[in-house]
This record gives C-alpha cells, structure tokens and sequence, in this order.
C-alpha cells in the first residue's frame, strides 16, 4: 500500500512556502527534451502476481551458480552442503532478529547458541578457549596479529607466503601504521612446488618476532607437518598463529592445535554457511586459555543465578564500546552471531562422523580428479587436502579449457593470478566437496581433453 501522508493542501502550502506555482517549476533546471511525457512509455499491461512469478523466475534461471552448476571453485569460499534444519533453525524469530544480547535476562537462546558454538569450535581447532567469532576470517588473522604483539611486546610479524592473499593484504594494511616489520616469506614456487616452503618461514624468525602466521592445509591445499615452526617458535619465544579456509579439513586431519598452536584463526564458511557471494561468513578466533584476557571480540559463558539456575551471559567484552579505550583489545563492534548459529547447528547436527565423511568425500574428490589428469597438466605435487594448483602449457591453453568447462556448466577453477598477480597466467587453482561426485569429474575430464 502507497502511503503518502501529505494532502493537496499540505502540498499547496509547501509550493507556496518555497515560493513557485507547481511542481513542474521544481525541475526547471532540466532541459526539457529529458521531461518524461505522461503517455510516453511503451509500459506494457500489468501482471497477476503469478504472472510475475513466473516471469522472474524464467529470468533467474539464466543465471548461473554454484547450486545448479559443478563448482570446482574454493580460495576461500567451497561449495559445502547445507542441510535445510541449519536454515530452518537460523530462520526462527529468536535468532533471526536477536542482533546483539546485550540483556542476558532475554537473550538466553542466543547466548546459548554462541556458547555451543565455542565449545564445538575449541574442540574442532583443538584449542582450548573460542571468541563468539570475528567478522570473517582476514580480520580475524590480522587480529591474531595485533593479539601476538600485545602478548610478547615484540613487534615483528612474519607471514607465510602460503597463507591466503586476502589475509595477507587485510593484515599488513592493520600494520601499516603500527610501529614493528611485518614480512612476508615467499613460497618460492617451482617445477611445479606450491606450498608453503617452512624452512623459509622458519628461517625468517628472530628474537625481535612477536608471531608466525602460516596456514594450515595452506591457500594451496597442501598439508605439512607443523611440528618444526612449533619448535622454532619456542626457541625466539614468539607465538605460533594457524591459519585455515576450510573448516572442514579437521574432520580428517590433525588439528591445528594438537601441533601447539598457541592461536588458531580462519573461515567458518565451511560448517554450514552458503557461499552467498561472498558473504556475510563467520570468522574463527581460538587460542590457548592463558591468552584468553588478550583475545578480540567476546566470549559468552556459563553461570547460575540467584537461585542456582543455569544462565548464559557475555564473559569478556574487551572491546572499546564496553571498556576504556586503552584496555581494548579490539574495535570489532560485533560478531557474526547467526553465522554462528549456523555453524552450531550444523556441527551438532553432523557430529565427528558427519564431520569426517564430508573430510573424507572432499579430500577423495580431489584424488580422483589429481589421479586421472592428462599429462600435459600437472597439480602440484605433495600432500593436500581438497585443494591443489593445475599448471597448463601456456594460458591460451588453461583459458579455451575454462570456456569448454563453462559449456558444460562447470566452474572449473580460479585462475590463479586473479589472486595473486606474481604468477603466470596459466595456473587455476581448483577445489572439491563432497558436492563432486565421480559424474562431474568425468565430465571435467572430458572438457579437458576436447580443449587439450
């Protein structure tokens, strides 16, 4: 329904108060070959409401995405299976429509919700406290940062290569105007090598480092032994950060903090959250406990109240909106709250297993598609988990192989220097779910083979 409160008297009056006739004067100043005539429109009828429908409908269909495509897309964002529960319970008054709970006494569901969601994060990182999250995973990492320096009251921060490009820009512009160096390791790819090179990385850190930051499987998928870094963080004293875009990975690999990991940061995305072009998604802040009153964001807990009943309120807000300024941990104004909830319900609804068959099906995927390439294309070599580099001969020949793909309807990759612009442009960086099944890899396959 129009609602237009003001009356032709209201109208008059207005008119007469600016001192012109008519609305016309009002546009004046535009020629008048650009006044829209009254009739001047070729409009066609007006549709019925199912009418619309359909139409929209049809118009939608011409676009192309993720659910009615084969999505071979990841570098931060993977095409995961979300059971319809996560939107159902999300979609619930309650949630939907409780920003912030800053009244514990009518914000008990919420808290809950967060609380959960902490306990199933620390287990899933293998750490031993989680924030109610960050915004996303590039703030959370440049936070990480800013967290270690608080920690050691060392300056200096030092960053894999290999972590994700998006991270890497998001916290060195945190530094830029913070006294300290921040370096990057590159990964010093070749002969196909992409991955994180540790002994760089550990060869960077001095006694002047506050943290290293790698991640873990790595922008490239690949998976290492972390064990090393852990040792060398001991002997300069400075903190261990890991790093991750795919949640997923710990259901079938060890976890970031049973190598020590002293802070563990990176995408929910995975655990119940679409794609949704890029979001909102959900940013993961865990770290060991004695670090916990350095930690960004806030924390919910668990208490009793006057008459012993169970009740949830927010712990630790150390942020400056609640607390002075120069105690603030952090400016981050809020967290991802339903984001959360969906990252909840679909852990509990998952459990280990769940969490273990999406691992397996996605690193599986990966194998399957690796081990049937022709050989004029190459993956990356070593370990990885449901991410990998294809090298092609030239990029006429990696580009006509993506358009045979897009005839197919497959997204078959990122080209890899839209992420990074150090590379050749003859790399595409692909990824696999669960939502890849043997068909789609045969059909991805055959593109290759009519292009190459």
């Amino acid at each position: 329904m129009r609602y237009l409160p003001h009356t032709d008297t209201d109208r008059q009056a207005m008119l007469k108060a600016i001192g012109v006739k008519d609305f016309k004067a009002l546009f004046a100043d535009i020629p008048s070959e650009f006044h829209v005539q009254q009739g001047s429109f070729d409009m066609p009828d007006g549709l019925s409401e199912a009418g619309i429908v359909r139409k929209f409908t049809k118009a939608a269909e011409k676009n192309r995405h993720a659910g009615n495509t084969r999505c071979f897309l990841g570098g931060g964002t993977y095409y995961h299976f979300v059971p319809a529960v996560v939107d159902y319970v999300i979609s619930r008054g309650e949630f939907l429509t409780a920003y912030t709970p800053y009244q514990p006494e009518i914000a008990q569901g919420t808290l809950q919700a967060l609380f959960e969601y902490q306990t199933m994060m620390a287990r899933l990182t293998g750490m031993e406290v989680s924030n109610a999250s960050m915004y996303e995973a590039a703030t959370a990492t440049a936070e990480a940062a800013l967290m270690a320096r608080r920690v050691t009251r060392k300056t200096r921060v030092v960053v894999a290569g290999s972590v994700n490009p998006r991270y890497r820009t998001v916290t060195k512009n945190y530094l830029s105007r913070l006294d300290g160096e921040y370096l990057e390791v590159g990964i010093g790819a070749k002969d196909g090598q992409f991955g994180t090179d540790l002994t760089a990385v550990i060869a960077a850190i001095n006694s002047e480092t506050a943290c290293v930051i790698v991640q873990y499987p790595d922008f490239y998928g690949t998976v290492y032994d972390l064990a090393p870094l852990r040792a060398a963080c001991d002997e300069h004293k400075c903190l261990m950060v890991v790093a991750f875009s795919d949640a997923s990975a710990f259901g079938l690999i060890e976890s970031p903090g049973a190598y020590g990991a002293d802070i563990v940061v990176g995408s929910g995305q995975a655990l119940g959250v679409p794609m949704a072009f890029g979001g909102p998604h959900l940013g993961v802040f865990t770290c060991k406990q004695k670090y916990l009153r350095q930690m960004p964001g806030r924390v919910c807990g668990l208490t009793e109240d006057a008459d012993g009943k169970r009740g949830f309120v927010l712990t630790l807000s150390t942020r400056e909106q609640h607390i002075r300024r120069d105690k603030a941990t952090s400016n981050i104004c809020t967290n991802q709250g339903l984001m959360c909830t969906a990252a909840a319900t679909y852990m509990a609804l998952m459990g280990d297993a769940g969490l273990e068959t999406v691992a397996q099906h996605s690193a599986a995927a990966l194998q399957s598609l690796v081990s049937q390439l022709p050989k004029s294309v190459t993956a990356a070599s070593g370990a990885h988990y449901n991410e990998t580099v294809l090298s092609f001969e030239s990029q006429a020949k990696r580009d006509a192989f993506m358009a045979e793909a897009r005839k197919a309807d497959i997204f078959a990759g990122i080209p890899l220097e839209k992420m990074d612009k150090t590379y050749e442009p003859k790399h595409l960086l692909v990824a696999t779910t669960e939502m890849i099944d043997e068909a789609d890899i045969t059909d991805y396959l055959a593109a290759l083979e009519v292009t190459l």
